[in-house]
């Protein structure tokens, strides 16, 4: 999946979630995904009814998480810690599964980062600074 559109992306979460239910074969990013949608069990509801909720929007206020937003940002950390993209981004995982003495916990707190470094980007009008997400991954 490079670059979908929010209905691709969308929709690519809600079959590898229907796959896993029905126990279709899945592809390893599919199972991923699954596997990241089954340890988020507040959006199990959600993702079991697709028609009701592929269109569903989700204000930027900070009031409600947007879970196809939480998800796709976890898959993003998923595969920046698989190919060690951007530099230090494994050590930081690493120190942060010892700090909170879980590796999902680990990704939120890197989520608020690569939150920030997106945030600082949009407003400045530049590209994601990486810097800027390994330095705050090191205040965490």
């Amino acid at each position: 999946m490079f670059n979908p559109s929010r209905d691709e992306a969308r929709l690519f979460l809600f079959e590898s979630w229907r796959k896993r239910r029905t126990g279709e074969l899945l592809t390893p990013l599919e199972d991923l995904t699954a596997q990241l949608i089954d340890k988020h069990p507040e959006y199990h509801t959600l993702f079991d009814d697709p028609e009701r909720n592929q269109d569903k929007d989700y204000a930027p206020d900070g009031n409600v998480v947007n879970p196809f937003l939480h998800l796709m940002m976890h898959l993003t950390i998923e595969e920046q810690i698989s190919i060690g993209q951007p530099q230090g981004i494994r050590e930081q995982f690493v120190r942060l599964t010892r700090k909170y003495e879980s590796e999902h916990e680990a990704q939120h707190a890197i989520m608020d980062c690569l939150g920030e470094m997106i945030w600082q980007a949009q407003r400045n009008k530049t590209a994601p600074d990486a810097a800027v997400y390994i330095s705050c991954l090191e205040k965490q």
